[in-house]
């Protein structure tokens, strides 16, 4: 369907279905019914569920999408969380056929653009207003999959995928980054919005909070992969004392001795991207679980921020031109590589190249009223077993680089592209 002269919100939601498309296509056709994650779908499940829940959010509440095959409309309804527990069992045989699953998810498609080129919305509705929330919610949901489908993709080994032909950069392998600390004075900070300012978010970004933040330091940049390959070196992974009890047994268990994506081959680490192998790029920002972050940080003398400190150390801080997100590449850059995307304090790179992991346990601000189309968006995560992460990564899209933003993550998941900072004070 051509969506020239359609809506923005609608052409918006074009865009993020060719994102997904994109992701999809890099995968040989004979791996789709791999789990390249154990707490993880297939990837044959996201070929529907992303039509599926489209389908289900707009049926009926934005116009009718009768049902072509109410059990792909459930098979296909909901993802997996990663949490501790029990893990999936299905197998590949389990599945319909990839025939069928592409022929359900054209179908949907179809039915939606049918009603979406006939829709009447005002293009100066409030994005909180009822079929613009909706579509909203859609081209999010859709953009948020394409950023957890890129790490998943990322654990799929080499020969199952596809590499694109614009991989090419010089990277200096052994550039280094002098970690150093940004005075941040006291002050109050604003976490979440009001519903009146009558923009677009999820329910877990409404109900407006003054947080009255004490003076702190933080890290100018995001830790480095060659500041966490000291605390590696220094026996970080076999000290106890840097570990919570909980943290601890689960590394002992999973025999966790690095991160996710470092491999040490004849005494020199290196790293597994995407599509390749590569020297361990120092200046490039570590991705962790909240768990090594949290060791590392006490290594150090330290500790995460609070979700506060922050939003408050990101004052004056807004996405710019050569911050790494929206796509523009498959790999972070490096820590200090946006010296103009800087905050009042002078804190730098807070958006894109990694989300920032926090110490505050994912919770509702005060007021929170779930989505009544998706009461279980956020509210069955406010369990404290995750932790809210800020900042975005480079496979974040740019409409979800709002301050406002919240995401969140079990404290021992390593694949998300998460790093952090440390703060003192």
């Amino acid at each position: 369907m051509n969506f020239a002269s359609s809506l923005p919100l609608v052409q918006r939601l074009h865009g993020a279905r060719v994102a997904s498309d994109a992701l999809f296509d890099i995968i040989k056709p004979e791996f789709l019914y791999e789990r390249p994650i154990r707490e993880r779908h297939r990837i044959v499940f996201y070929i529907g569920h992303l039509e599926a829940f489209d389908r289900n959010l707009l049926d009926r509440r934005l116009f009718p999408l009768p049902s072509q095959d109410q059990r792909l409309d459930q098979l296909f309804a909901f993802g997996i969380d990663p949490v501790d527990g029990a893990l999936p069992t299905d197998m590949p045989a389990d599945w319909p056929r990839i025939e069928q699953v592409r022929s359900y998810a054209r179908a949907s498609r179809e039915q939606i653009d049918a009603q979406l080129d006939a829709l009447d919305l005002p293009h100066d509705a409030p994005a909180n207003e009822s079929a613009a929330q909706l579509l909203n919610v859609a081209i999010e949901h859709r953009l948020m999959h394409v950023e957890t489908l890129a790490y998943m993709l990322h654990q799929l080994p080499f020969d199952q995928k596809s590499m694109p032909t614009d991989l090419s950069a010089a990277l200096d392998f052994m550039y280094t980054v002098a970690p150093s600390l940004i005075a941040v004075p006291a002050g109050r900070t604003e976490l979440g919005m009001t519903v009146e300012r009558g923009i677009f978010g999820w329910d877990n970004e409404f109900g407006e909070q003054q947080v009255e933040v004490p003076a702190f330091e933080i890290d100018r940049y995001m830790v480095s992969n060659g500041m966490y390959l000291e605390f590696i070196q220094d026996g970080g992974y076999r000290q106890r004392e840097w570990w919570t009890d909980a943290d601890w047994a689960w590394k002992e268990a999973e025999r966790i001795e690095n991160p996710v994506c470092w491999e040490s081959r004849d005494g020199t680490w290196r790293l597994r991207t995407m599509f390749d192998e590569i020297p361990l790029p120092l200046a490039w920002p570590v991705y962790v679980s909240h768990a090594e972050a949290s060791a590392f940080a006490r290594w150090r003398g330290m500790r995460l921020p609070t979700e506060a400190q922050w939003q408050r150390a990101a004052h004056g801080a807004l996405p710019s031109l050569t911050d790494n997100f929206d796509f523009r590449h498959w790999n972070p850059v490096d820590v200090d590589a946006t010296p103009d995307s800087v905050s009042t304090w002078g804190v730098e790179g807070l958006y894109g190249n990694g989300w920032e992991w926090t110490s505050t346990v994912f919770g509702p601000l005060p007021g929170f009223e779930p989505f009544p189309f998706y009461e279980g968006y956020s509210a069955n995560f406010f369990d404290g077993q995750h932790y809210a992460m800020k900042g975005g990564s480079a496979r974040t899209a740019q409409c979800m680089l709002r301050p406002t933003f919240r995401n969140w993550f079990q404290p021992r998941y390593q694949y998300v592209y998460a790093g952090f900072r440390c703060v003192a004070g």
